[in-house]
């Protein structure tokens, strides 16, 4: 088997010192070459890129993972991908019960089989996991700064989420779903049940599934902002009347104010945005 190694060393806290233990794994079973990521986009060339291989490890974050996604698909190549999580919070691992220990992860990517999995799409951009519009989209937004992001790891997030809610008043959004148009504050479009980690905003979602999980939030105000994290905490925001939830093949998302937006866990724009679903896009490994 040829395996291509795409590896993002600043991943997390710890994808640097996973290098050669990865090397070493795969040098016992495979032939591979390795493409290490200096900034971001580079795993997008690197994946978009022809390949010669028969499998594609991406070894990072949800982000780099993502990118590897969008360059593979620009690509037009059906590799098979596998994922070593070497990230913040590893969403994607998570949600499929991929192994954080590293060993088992290798041992998992070169033994188990391909699998078609769905993937969003957000004006042309391909997303694995969600897309947050509002306030977790200005979350992020506040923690571009890949610097801070690495030194901080999962703190930065937490960090900004405080501040953010404590400066920010979400400006109204309008979501067009084929059966009619909504009105909210804040919306999660998930493909994936999990949420910065152990959390569940879109429970019902799945990767397999040709749909794309709305969960929309009515209330603008801090008070709402806390209720809401709150009822996601406690796995009960579902059941608050000013929160609207369903399933749909496609979605447009507007503002009259500027609202941004996070794919996967990294900034990716502002409204508008048109949102579908790619039915068995890719061939992913877990």
């Amino acid at each position: 088997m040829k395996v291509s190694l795409i590896i993002n060393p600043i991943a997390g806290n710890r994808a640097f010192r996973s290098i050669k233990r990865i090397e070493d794994l795969l040098k016992k079973r495979v032939s591979f070459t390795i493409h290490v990521t200096r900034c971001k986009g580079d795993a997008f060339l690197f994946a978009r890129r022809p390949q010669k291989a028969d499998l594609i490890i991406v070894a990072g974050g949800d982000g780099t993972f993502n990118e590897v996604v969008n360059g593979l698909l620009n690509s037009g190549n059906d590799i098979p991908l596998a994922f070593l999580p070497l990230g913040t919070t590893n969403v994607l691992a998570k949600e499929l019960g991929i192994p954080e220990d590293i060993d088992k992860a290798v041992n998992l990517a070169l033994t188990n089989t391909p699998r078609k999995i769905s993937l969003g799409r957000i004006n042309g951009r391909y997303f694995v996991l969600m897309a947050g519009i509002g306030f977790d989209g200005e979350a992020v937004f506040r923690v571009r700064d890949n610097l801070i992001k690495r030194l901080s790891g999962k703190g930065a997030y937490v960090l900004s989420g405080l501040k953010t809610w404590l400066r920010y008043s979400p400006p109204p959004i309008t979501v067009r779903t084929p059966w009619g148009k909504l009105e909210g504050c804040t919306a999660v479009i998930g493909k994936a049940s999990c949420y910065g980690g152990y959390f569940q905003v879109t429970p019902k979602a799945s990767l397999t599934e040709p749909l794309l999980d709305l969960c929309l939030f009515k209330g603008c105000s801090r008070i709402d902002l806390l209720r809401y994290i709150y009822g996601v905490i406690m796995k009960r925001h579902l059941d608050f009347r000013d929160v609207i939830y369903g399933k749909y093949s496609e979605l447009e998302i507007t503002s009259t104010e500027t609202v941004h937006v996070q794919i996967d866990g990294d900034y990716f724009g502002i409204l508008p945005v048109r949102l579908d679903v790619v039915p068995d896009a890719i061939n992913l490994i877990w």
